[in-house]
């Protein structure tokens, strides 16, 4: 049986997510939550996700933290931090969704508590592109290949800020931008800034830190080919933030089967979301960062997906999200 005590921790580390959007994730709305998963691993789910939450979820405090740290950090502004910041150019270029923006206000209260509404009147070459966090590089990548062919200058120093990076994607934005700014005949370098970074390139899987599964059931076959089929984990290699191999084991496989379960409540669901998130490659992308203003769609499905205001025929009504997602739209 799933323990009320963990399912009020668990709410407790998610009680500001999407604040005055939603209603506020208490113990009740968590085991809800749980009670959709088979009565054998609903207590192990529980207690894992409490667990790999209350590493991977970063609520806005953090944030705050985070970026006010960042302010004063020598090695991104210098001796004189608050010329730098006067004189910097923060990027407003995301061309979807609005995580940039809302980034962005939360920034500017910090620069105007720290050094006043200072009016600009000149440009530095210092460029500041804020976002949540690093996936697959493709939206930070969209962005900034388009300015770099536009807007950008000459010759730039951007500095690239988010919460969380995750190995692979930040490696492919690297190689990507390198050779939009070598294209476009600029000189533009890169820097990232971020909390942490995630661990989730094929070659290290066997140390990977998203939800990488060491088999599949038979159910789930249909991953384990393609252009990118699932290449299993070799268990042993488990380390934060799951709190051991065996529930760490227990909690992608439960993942997994309430993936395929939701995928199932679709006709015809798109072939890119997948079980653990949405992705081209195995059973989805795997990612375990929730922040406090939206869970990615590079998260597992039972983490996000569905509305429990639909109607009851809708296939978003047959499964109750435990953080659900703001949409683009």
């Amino acid at each position: 049986m799933p323990n009320e005590q963990t399912a009020q921790s668990l709410a407790a580390k998610i009680a500001d997510y999407r604040f005055g959007e939603i209603s506020q994730p208490d113990g009740e709305h968590v085991l809800r939550w749980v009670h959709q998963f088979p009565e054998a691993v609903r207590a192990g789910v529980l207690s894992e996700m409490d667990h790999v939450l209350g590493k991977t979820y970063c609520s806005r405090a953090s944030a705050v933290q985070f970026l006010a740290g960042l302010l004063t950090n020598a090695a991104l502004a210098g001796e004189n931090a608050g010329l730098f910041w006067h004189q910097a150019n923060l990027l407003d270029i995301q061309q979807n969704g609005n995580s940039q923006k809302e980034m962005l206000g939360l920034f500017k209260e910090l620069l105007a508590a720290g050094y006043g509404q200072n009016h600009q009147t000149t440009k530095s070459n210092v460029y500041v592109y804020i976002d949540d966090a690093i996936f697959t590089g493709n939206r930070v990548g969209n962005d900034l290949e388009a300015w770099l062919k536009s807007d950008a200058p000459r010759i730039a120093r951007v500095h690239i800020i988010v919460l969380a990076v995750h190995t692979l994607g930040s490696w492919q934005l690297g190689n990507r931008l390198k050779k939009a700014a070598s294209d476009a005949g600029k000189d533009i370098t890169f820097s990232t800034w971020r909390i942490g970074e995630i661990e989730n390139r094929k070659a290290y899987r066997d140390s990977s830190e998203i939800l990488w599964p060491v088999s599949l059931p038979p159910s789930a076959a249909e991953y384990a080919g393609g252009r990118f089929p699932f290449e299993p984990r070799r268990p042993g290699g488990t380390k934060s933030p799951f709190s051991s191999e065996a529930a760490r084991q227990l909690l992608e496989g439960a993942l997994v089967e309430a993936g395929m379960r939701i995928r199932s409540f679709s006709a015809n669901p798109a072939a890119n979301i997948r079980p653990l998130g949405y992705g081209p490659f195995g059973v989805g992308f795997g990612s375990t960062i929730v922040t406090y203003r939206n869970c990615p769609n590079n998260a597992p499905l039972a983490l996000w997906w569905g509305d429990p205001t639909a109607g009851r025929l809708h296939p978003l009504s047959k499964w109750l999200p435990l953080v659900p997602r703001k949409t683009y739209g």
